[in-house]
């Protein structure tokens, strides 16, 4: 395992930037601190597990019973664009890589939408993320579709790993190694804790809102089903999907240390995530889509920010940045 250039990519207020570690007499901390315990074992089976029947009956009960009203739509459509913007914005370009710096209740707030697209505590989301781009594509990166080698049926194989199956493994990531600042921060320590009653918040909140819309019990339970659980395993997958389609396929026109692509079809829904390749050449910059036509939503939304003096030093590209990575490729 070549420890020799590992991404350290703290995100408090006062620092934002990349380390570059050069090799040191001291040995490192260890990748891995441990096993998870054996009861929230269970509940990532049953946090994935679930939501995934639900999205696999989604489509019967929609057509074949009309179980689906305009209210779903648009609950499912809301929770799943704010959900996914709190990963995007703030589990990954903020906490992770320390794209800009926040005000502390956007800080906060950003935690707590984070955790509620339901993909694992905050510290737990970070520490991964940080190990993989320290490991990229190499030996101890979590999730890389090209851990088994490179023939069709270890593709095949590491596709699933780096799509969900990294996600049932109970070695957890050493939070002391990967996340130190975050350890440090009162505020992200108790969100961290309040990932379960979060959790509950995220497919409740929707049946109360279709309860207050419909007027029944009935629109709570449709509600819970396409604005709860439906909507939690749609966004699971597509951010999943960065993990693993955008490892495997896509244009590559920037450099970078691992096979991260940039794969347009994605880019809507996964708010920007899946112009991949320039965020892997230059991870801590805010916005990952830069080249025309490359609509990056959750950059759009950090430059709003920016402008209402909500969070400041942003990380933009600039061009003589981008053709540096460009001519380097």
């Amino acid at each position: 395992m070549d420890l020799a250039r590992e991404v350290f990519l703290p995100a408090t207020p006062s620092r934002c930037e990349v380390r570059m570690s050069a090799p040191t007499p001291d040995a490192p901390k260890p990748l891995l601190a441990g096993r998870r315990r054996l009861a929230p074992h269970i509940s990532v089976y049953v946090f994935i597990v679930v939501p995934l029947l639900a999205l696999v009956a989604a489509v019967p009960l929609a057509w074949g019973w009309g179980l689906l009203h305009w209210w779903d739509l648009a609950l499912a459509g809301g929770w799943y664009v704010v959900t996914i913007l709190g990963v995007t914005i703030g589990f990954h370009r903020y906490f992770t890589h320390g794209a800009f710096r926040a005000k502390r209740w956007l800080r906060i707030t950003l935690a707590v939408v984070g955790s509620m697209a339901v993909q694992g505590p905050i510290l737990h989301w970070v520490s991964d993320h940080r190990r993989h781009h320290a490991f990229a594509d190499r030996e101890g990166d979590p999730h890389s579709p090209w851990a088994f080698g490179s023939t069709p049926l270890a593709l095949a194989r590491g596709f699933w790993h780096a799509h969900m199956g990294w996600v049932f493994e109970r070695d957890l990531t050493n939070q002391q190694r990967f996340v130190p600042d975050l350890l440090a921060d009162r505020d992200i320590r108790t969100v961290h804790r309040l990932f379960g009653p979060l959790t509950i918040a995220t497919l409740l909140l929707p049946a109360l809102m279709g309860l207050l819309i419909a007027g029944t019990w009935w629109g709570a339970l449709t509600a819970f089903f396409w604005a709860g659980l439906v909507r939690v395993a749609f966004l699971h997958h597509v951010t999943w999907s960065v993990n693993s389609i955008c490892h495997l396929v896509g244009e590559r026109p920037f450099r970078s240390r691992d096979k991260a692509a940039n794969f347009w079809p994605l880019a809507l829904l996964s708010m920007g995530e899946s112009w991949h390749n320039l965020h892997h050449a230059d991870p801590t910059c805010a916005r990952h889509g830069v080249q025309r036509g490359q609509i990056d939503i959750s950059a759009r939304l950090i430059w709003v920010f920016e402008k209402l003096g909500w969070v400041s030093h942003v990380r933009w590209p600039t061009p003589r940045r981008l053709a540096r990575l460009a001519s380097s490729g």
